[in-house]
């Protein structure tokens, strides 16, 4: 069993005042719903008046594949992992706005493809039979059509691959990898919209903002998918220390490098990380940070569910590490009350065990409630019932029955734990149905849901 001593930054941190962070997701939102009413005011004022239903046709067409590009943008810029997003509103956030504008954009694409296809084959005088025929006219007469039509396909691929039945089916690395096609699509679909387009044609500036658009989001892109880790790990240079199992299936790998500190992470944030091991070198995984950090050293604590966690346990000290981030906003930020309520579930216990160690509170302010199947899977018990025993802090244990039973989570649990949960600040993570179990139990003991900080890393 490993163990990580407290160190002075971590102590620091637990002297610091309560200063909770607002998350910048509704100006964002408002910001993203005022983009799509100027598109649809270039749209408009583009627009003569439509006196029959070809025109009708044609002009849906139009605004389709106007929002579809706009949309475009968003879905990319969503995936460039920008800080004040992946730190502030939320990684898991980020991940449902991505996957949702991803829907959005396919059926726009899909909209678009269809409506203006029809419109000009009614305008050729066929039938909405000859839309097939029609499309291939299209991509052999007209400009940067080719490219677009890959792209439309591509988009059409990733967004099949991401449906959940399939993607439950696929490895994380095979669907990670195919992903990332989603630039070779936007970038293959964009140009059309110039050339092709009416609205670009005619309006000098809506060009103009159009190419700002895109040129910010492709600078985001490479800046922080490219420029940053390249940043970070020449200045960091990690290198794994030391692999050691916790638990059965549980490893913790202690990571070693130069002024780690200074990485600007914080506890319950995660990286990205890369083992430039045999067999791993192209596998990107997140797993969070199981103690605070410190100057010459990081760890993480992983339970093997899957080919690259269960590799873990197989590294050697001195294998080189490339790491991404810090990412996520559960956070000491997130924190609003005086007292708060840790909850973990199995694994989950990595973000809550920094957390615990971390956050700021006199004795009596922090309880740690900790779910495992078995008091031997409990990782990590010792560093805590320690830090417990340091902080004046609560530390409680559900585990089932001899028999299997598993414990009673609810309302009136809690309650009778906690007479004043209701004035807690709650900290959450453990597998989603656990966590959904967990936030009905919460909600109904009197917990306001914006008390309730909880990631998930589903997508």
């Amino acid at each position: 069993m490993s163990t990580i001593a407290g160190g002075r930054a971590a102590r620091r941190q637990t002297l610091r005042r309560i200063r909770p962070r607002r998350s910048p997701a509704v100006p964002l939102l408002l910001a993203v719903w005022a983009g799509a009413a100027g598109v649809i005011w270039l749209w408009w004022s583009n627009t003569p008046s439509i006196a029959d239903n070809n025109s009708k046709i044609l002009n849906a067409g139009r605004i389709t594949g106007l929002l579809a590009g706009y949309l475009m943008a968003l879905v990319v810029l969503q995936m460039a992992r920008v800080p004040a997003l992946e730190r502030r509103v939320g990684s898991d956030r980020v991940a449902r706005w991505h996957a949702m504008s991803g829907r959005y954009t396919i059926c726009l694409v899909l909209a678009h493809l269809v409506l203006t296809m029809y419109g000009m084959a009614l305008q050729a005088g066929k039938s909405f039979g000859d839309i097939v025929q029609q499309t291939i006219d299209s991509i052999n007469q007209l400009p940067d059509m080719g490219k677009a039509a890959i792209g439309t396909g591509l988009l059409f691929l990733i967004g099949l691959l991401s449906m959940g039945p399939v993607r439950r089916r696929m490895g994380y690395d095979t669907w990670y990898h195919i992903h990332l096609l989603t630039y070779a699509a936007v970038y293959l679909s964009f140009w059309h919209q110039l050339t092709t387009g009416n609205d670009f044609a005619v309006e000098p500036t809506a060009k103009t903002v159009w190419y700002g658009l895109y040129g910010a989001v492709t600078a985001a892109v490479l800046w922080y998918r490219v420029v940053a880790p390249i940043r970070l790990n020449m200045r960091h240079r990690m290198r794994v220390e030391a692999v050691i199992e916790e638990t059965p299936g549980i490893v913790s790998v202690l990571i070693s490098g130069r002024k780690l500190h200074r990485m600007g992470a914080e506890a319950g944030q995660f990286f990205r990380w890369r083992f430039l091991a045999p067999g791993m070198r192209l596998s990107s995984h997140p797993y969070s940070l199981s103690a605070a950090p410190r100057p010459n050293m990081l760890r993480i604590t992983v339970k093997a569910i899957g080919d690259h966690s269960a590799a873990l346990r197989d590294l050697t000290p001195g294998t080189r590490v490339w790491a991404e981030g810090p990412y996520g906003a559960l956070t000491a930020g997130k924190r609003s009350r005086g007292k708060v309520l840790l909850v973990a579930g199995g694994v989950g216990i990595t973000p809550m065990r920094a957390l615990f160690e971390t956050l700021p509170g006199a004795a009596g302010d922090l309880t740690l409630l900790y779910r495992a199947n078995t008091t031997q899977d409990l990782a990590l018990w010792d560093e805590l019932a320690a830090i417990a025993e340091e902080r004046g802090a609560r530390l409680m244990y559900a585990v089932n029955s001899p028999e299997g039973e598993r414990p009673d989570i609810s309302a009136e649990t809690l309650r009778g734990k906690l007479p004043d949960i209701d004035h807690h600040d709650v900290f959450m993570c453990g597998p989603p149905g656990f966590a959904q179990q967990v936030y009905e139990a919460l909600r109904g003991a009197g917990v306001p849901a914006r008390r309730i900080h909880h990631e998930s890393f589903e997508m």
